[in-house]
């Protein structure tokens, strides 16, 4: 039983095939799942045509009606799940859905409660990203590094049980909720799976200087609370 959180802003375009890709992994590993997809109001959209596939995949769709942060979006999909397996990934068909099954196997068998789908790790990696995304990632890393000993702390693919979170305050500030259940988090063991990272290849990128300014404010926060 899995529960797949997808927060989208302006996602149309990629959302019909991220499911299908989603709904077909599951299906040929054996695992029940849903996709709960979290709207901010794109103006594409992209809301709309989330619930007009609810009638073929058994999709959850929330719309916002606002842009209200990435990080709320993902908590508001873990309240609404109805499964005690918990995945979060992006829209935009970056992230390997394909991948979904082996990080449920690694849950399900024990040798983890928290899973990263990493680019760091051996057979990992990223295809077509610019330079200056490969250096902000590295960055942004090394900066988190003395919070967590996972490398790809900053990835947006991850799975935990609920459990890890249970009890636990999330704050909604910043974009890299994974970040924070790693310094928060209750679990004893986290594996990294390694993924392809994709370019994205319809839409832009969400990552820009307010992005840069709230990931920082997040990291003063994580450090402080650690005093």
């Amino acid at each position: 039983m899995l529960s797949i959180i997808v927060p989208t802003y302006n996602e149309r375009d990629n959302i019909a095939e991220l499911s299908r890709r989603i709904f077909s992994a599951l299906e040929k590993a054996g695992i029940h799942g849903e996709l709960i997809i979290i709207d901010d109001g794109s103006p594409d959209g992209t809301g709309d045509y989330a619930e007009s596939l609810k009638g073929t995949y058994n999709i959850k769709v929330i719309q916002r009606g606002k842009k209200l942060g990435l990080a709320s979006a993902v908590i508001e999909g873990f309240n609404t799940a109805s499964y005690d397996v918990l995945a979060v990934m992006d829209a935009d068909l970056s992230h390997p859905p394909e991948v979904l099954p082996v990080m449920f196997d690694s849950i399900k068998s024990g040798q983890a409660q928290f899973v990263i789908g990493s680019r760091l790790v051996p057979g990992g990696g990223s295809t077509a990203w610019p330079w200056y995304r490969r250096f902000v990632s590295w960055v942004a890393r090394i900066i988190a590094r003395p919070l967590t000993p996972v490398r790809d702390s900053t990835s947006g693919f991850f799975m935990l049980k609920r459990s890890v979170i249970d009890g636990v305050e999330l704050n909604t500030l910043g974009f890299k909720i994974c970040l924070e259940i790693l310094a928060k988090g209750k679990y004893d063991r986290a594996a990294e799976i390694p993924i392809i990272f994709v370019e994205r290849g319809k839409g832009r990128s969400k990552l820009g200087p307010g992005e840069v300014l709230e990931y920082l404010k997040q990291l003063m926060y994580l450090y402080k609370r650690r005093k």
